[in-house]
């Protein structure tokens, strides 16, 4: 009877079981690299992926409002991206004027006013989410985002020619960097949640996860990507898409033919198209920044940014009275391209309006992306070349609307230097791979023809050129030494939190240590406490009954035997402390000792030595 007596009672109960599983998960996460990032990057998709389906409605309501009801436009839209339903109203283009120009002036006060900050040295959101990278430790201010998405909409929906995926990403960069900062995460945590939560927006908005993860980490240098970003924008740009897709659906956004490539004849069309798309890429760059820097740059430096936004709205909207073919974002002329459906003299006007449409748009300082434009000017040369080469060659030529597909993602990779992530994408917004190898070939080719231009102005060449990994150019020999080869350990003097600040006084005059590790009644380590925070009261002698150690101690800060001595190195750093306490990582309330900074500056200097001797 005893016997099973004692097995019921060491039987876990139904509800220790989930407690205990807790604890486990809970200390994987703080002990293991990967199973953090792996929660943070779901964490980042659930946030990012609200945001997009936030701002994808509200976007498609204000352009059905807009476009569809009030000025009665008529535009093909995407077959993934059904509009609000209802019929078009009477047909009044001189709105769209009107309603750009509104938009130029409310965007104008609102971001001089509250973002200024956004307004100098970005292209777009995307920009702005790259020079967040570099630059600013991977902190953006709330305000910015919400912001510059919110005019975004604006802009989009009264006609501007821009598209989602630059407000989206810094939006969802935005979402990240909050995150982090409320975490107290590091500088370099904080700014692989931000390309975790970028990812999550442009994967979401695309439809298209692992095009959105490979573009976040990617398009931040031309030479490079953040491959220690990888798993987290991964893992937020699925649960992102998942939750769009479960909202809107998971269609592709663009409904074209399979195309397939299988004849080896048709690859030098293929390498005229790069030539001819890489062409177009240089001239896109060349008119939006004379029209950015030399146009609407004197204008704002003069005026300030609010006139060129109301004359850049002003323009846009003219051009689109007159040819409203050229408002939005434009994926339904793409997908009639794709499906051979237009012919060569209209896509050669939709290129030209469409480079100075967006030269205005966005050129003037006028919110949203340059992603969805590139892909419609690259979609549009492609098509071109695709239907002159059918027109040629018409047995080898076959499938005309596959070089719009191509031409998308060529364009993109010369003028952002991003060859992977913008084919992946194209294969999904288009559900089709028959065309990665073109894709490929194209991808490279442009890269090598448009080395020269930029259309990203914080893009940088690699790693190196980075302020981000400024400690990376160095050899860093402490990362491969743990703390367990250098630290010896001991019985340090444990304080208890009600201990009052005389009796304080005693420990510290008996004991040589800078650092004393504190625990609560019940043995939990609760802080630290370090002799410089005590200096200042320690000699009060009114105060030695009043304060106590709970009240002058820090929140606990520990290393374990088997972190590196870089990570310690960091920590000492962060803290300016010359001690901290080494626990167990299983026992995280038991204290082996302490270590001293001393000790890594003597490890350090004695790997050195034997790294210069093995030379």
């Amino acid at each position: 009877m005893g016997t099973r007596a004692s097995r019921q009672r060491s039987k876990p109960s139904f509800f220790r079981r989930p407690r205990a599983l807790w604890r486990q998960l809970s200390r994987r996460y703080t002990q293991i690299g990967l199973m953090r990032w792996l929660v943070l990057g779901i964490v980042a998709g659930l946030g990012s992926g609200a945001l997009a389906i936030a701002f994808h409605a509200g976007l498609e309501s204000l352009t059905h409002l807009l476009q569809v009801e009030l000025a009665g436009l008529t535009l093909p839209h995407p077959s993934g991206e059904a509009m609000a339903g209802g019929p078009a109203g009477p047909y009044r283009p001189w709105l769209i004027p009107v309603f750009t120009t509104a938009v130029g002036l409310v965007t104008g006060l609102l971001v001089s006013r509250f973002i200024p900050e956004s307004l100098e040295g970005v292209t777009d959101g995307t920009d702005a989410m790259i020079r967040a990278f570099h630059q600013q430790g991977g902190v953006i201010r709330p305000a910015v985002p919400a912001l510059k998405s919110a005019t975004a909409i604006l802009t989009i929906a009264a006609g501007g020619s821009a598209g989602q995926e630059g407000p989206i990403s810094q939006l969802g960069a935005g979402l990240g960097s909050l995150i982090a900062q409320k975490l107290h995460l590091t500088a370099r945590q904080r700014r692989i949640l931000l390309l975790a939560g970028a990812a999550g927006g442009l994967g979401a908005i695309f439809r298209a996860p692992l095009g959105g993860a490979i573009t976040a980490v990617e398009v931040l240098y031309s030479e490079d990507f953040e491959a220690e970003a990888m798993l987290p924008a991964v893992v937020s740009s699925v649960v992102a898409y998942t939750l769009f897709a479960f909202v809107f659906g998971g269609k592709a956004i663009l409904e074209a033919p399979n195309y397939v490539f299988s004849n080896a004849f048709e690859l030098p069309f293929y390498l005229a198209l790069a030539v001819v798309v890489s062409l177009a890429a240089r001239l896109f760059i060349r008119t939006f920044f004379t029209f950015k820097f030399k146009l609407f740059g004197p204008l704002k430096k003069r005026f300030g940014p609010t006139l060129p936004m109301v004359l850049g709205g002003l323009g846009m909207g003219l051009l689109g009275w007159r040819f409203p073919e050229l408002c939005g974002g434009g994926y339904g002329w793409i997908e009639l391209a794709a499906n051979g459906r237009l012919d060569m003299l209209f896509l050669v006007g939709l290129f030209f309006g469409k480079l100075l449409a967006t030269s205005l748009t966005i050129g003037s300082g006028l919110s949203g992306g340059m992603f969805a434009p590139a892909l419609f000017l690259g979609g549009a040369a492609g098509s071109l070349v695709g239907q002159v080469g059918h027109l040629l060659r018409p047995n080898i030529v076959t499938q005309p609307g596959g070089y719009t597909l191509v031409g998308m993602a060529t364009f993109f990779a010369g003028v952002a230097h991003a060859p992977i992530g913008p084919l992946i994408m194209v294969c999904e917004i288009s559900q089709g791979y028959g065309l990665l190898a073109p894709l490929m070939l194209c991808s490279a080719v442009a890269l090598v023809l448009c080395d020269d231009i930029h259309l990203y102005e914080n893009q940088v060449d690699n790693k190196f050129a980075s302020p981000a990994h400024t400690a990376d150019a160095t050899n860093n020999i402490l990362e491969s030494v743990p703390v367990a080869s250098v630290f010896t350990p001991g019985r340090p003097t444990i304080l208890e939190e009600n201990v009052t600040l005389k009796a304080l006084a005693d420990v510290i005059a008996g004991t040589s240590a800078f650092v004393f590790p504190v625990k609560n009644h019940q043995g939990a380590l609760t802080g630290i406490l370090a002799v410089q925070d005590v200096r200042r009261v320690l000699f009060e002698s009114c105060l030695h009954e009043l304060v106590l150690v709970r009240d002058l101690m820090r929140p606990p800060v520990v290393i374990h035997p088997d972190m590196s001595l870089y990570d310690a190195l960091m920590l000492f750093i962060e803290t300016d402390l010359g001690q901290l306490p080494v626990v167990e990582a299983e026992q995280p309330d038991t204290v082996l000792g302490l270590l001293d900074r001393r000790h890594v500056f003597t490890a350090y200097s004695s790997t050195l030595k034997a790294l210069t001797s093995e030379d």
